[in-house]
């Protein structure tokens, strides 16, 4: 099935929204600058697609595992063991890996899921002092990148999981309510509660905190699931290559369907991010393999604050320093194809993500979708513009079909 053509997918993480009254009834992606990808609309196939099937719950890792093009009705098994295959943590057939979170929830109110955006080197003090002190047998925990972390629950004695919360779905929120439930969950909630004195209790923590940011005052645990069994793109279209980002589910995802992660220095998910050597590092690594996914995590840590002026800054930043560089790059190139998108939306109003289809647009070397540009072009890159195409494609999964084919049929 392989034919010599390199594949790219830019994906900024919760870009699409809803229309607000502050922008005079545009979406964000609307009212924001972004001439690089208005020229892929003016140039591309749009159109909408679901990346998230009907009864599923939004996550990141439902939608993602579609872009790559993955079934998530068929391969998803939980989000925490996607991060803990990336991390290198072997789990076995009876282990179940959870997201374990550093928030601040303190007054039993989720004041903050990122507790500040924690830097990384303090949540390895975190997690140290965690793992020296809450001794539970078979339960081990591992440091990740900011407040995303890993719990792992060797041989966990059930066959149904517990029931979580995202923290992110609930800022400014009570807990309470949102706490595990199921089987497991009174162990859970034990972990949650000896955190919170661990961390307040700690001289190290203490001693961190005065120098590194971050307001941590407990874990939170969810995204559980074991591991998943996926074919590689390799085996199904053989092709092969890296993944960019910030956050471990993408290089999970990307590590289980046989892609390799690109190591690169001032990755934090955050504006802050390295946009340039995210670009730089796609373009020196495409010329060797066959596909890249690129992927830039501001834009949603954006949504589920409820920033306005950050996420317009994080979409305009992924416009000019992402996809605009990518673009020029890429025309050294005679067959390429590019695929632009959000995995899901994370509206303002709501600050949390939703399930509502999402637009694309594909685009590439003059040789690929010849017909198709005429009839699904659009004047730029939008929720609108896609739509008004009236291409729509339930299942997003497909679309790595649709890229390898270089055609919609």
């Amino acid at each position: 099935m392989k034919n010599n053509r390199k594949y790219i997918i830019l994906l900024g993480d919760g870009m699409a929204d809803l229309p607000l009254d502050e922008l005079g009834g545009k979406t964000v992606l609307e009212a924001a600058r972004t001439p690089n990808m208005d020229l892929m609309a003016q140039n591309g196939v749009n159109g909408m697609t679901r990346t998230v099937p009907a009864g599923m719950n939004p996550g990141s890792d439902t939608a993602n595992l579609s872009v790559f093009g993955y079934d998530p009705q068929k391969y998803y098994s939980g989000r925490a063991p996607l991060e803990a295959i990336n991390m290198g943590i072997a789990l076995g057939t009876g282990d179940v890996a959870f997201r374990c979170n550093l928030v601040n929830a303190a007054g039993d109110v989720m004041n903050d899921f990122t507790s500040n955006h924690i830097d990384s080197r303090l949540t390895e003090v975190v997690i140290s002092e965690i793992s020296k002190n809450i001794k539970i047998p078979g339960i081990e925990f591992y440091p990740g990148v900011s407040y995303r972390n890993i719990m792992v629950w060797r041989n966990f004695p059930d066959d149904e999981l517990p029931d979580t919360t995202p923290p992110h779905d609930i800022q400014g929120e009570g807990t309470v309510k949102y706490l595990p439930s199921g089987n497991g969950a009174d162990t859970l909630c034990k972990i949650t509660e000896q955190s919170k004195g661990v961390i307040a209790g700690s001289q190290k923590i203490k001693e961190a905190m005065k120098n590194l940011k971050g307001s941590p005052e407990s874990v939170w645990l969810w995204g559980c699931g074991r591991r998943p069994a996926m074919d590689t793109l390799q085996s199904r279209f053989g092709i092969s290559g890296y993944t960019i980002s910030a956050v471990d589910l993408i290089h999970g995802i990307g590590k289980a369907a046989g892609l390799k992660p690109l190591e690169i220095p001032g990755l934090t998910g955050y504006l802050d991010t390295n946009y340039d050597g995210k670009a730089r590092a796609l373009l020196n690594a495409i010329g060797s393999c066959d596909y890249v996914f690129l992927h830039v995590e501001a834009p949603d840590e954006s949504g589920h604050e409820g920033n306005l002026e950050h996420k317009l800054k994080a979409i305009e930043d992924f416009d000019a320093k992402v996809v605009g560089p990518v673009l020029e790059g890429m025309k050294k190139f005679d067959n390429y194809v590019i695929l632009l998108m959000p995995d899901h939306p994370t509206p303002l109003k709501v600050r949390t993500h939703t399930s509502d289809p999402v637009p694309f647009c594909i685009t590439g070397s003059s040789n690929i979708f010849v017909e198709e540009r005429k009839k699904y072009k659009a004047a730029a890159y939008s929720e609108k513009c896609a739509a008004s195409t009236g291409l729509y494609i339930e299942k997003a999964h497909t679309l790595i079909e649709i890229m390898i084919r270089g055609s919609i049929n």
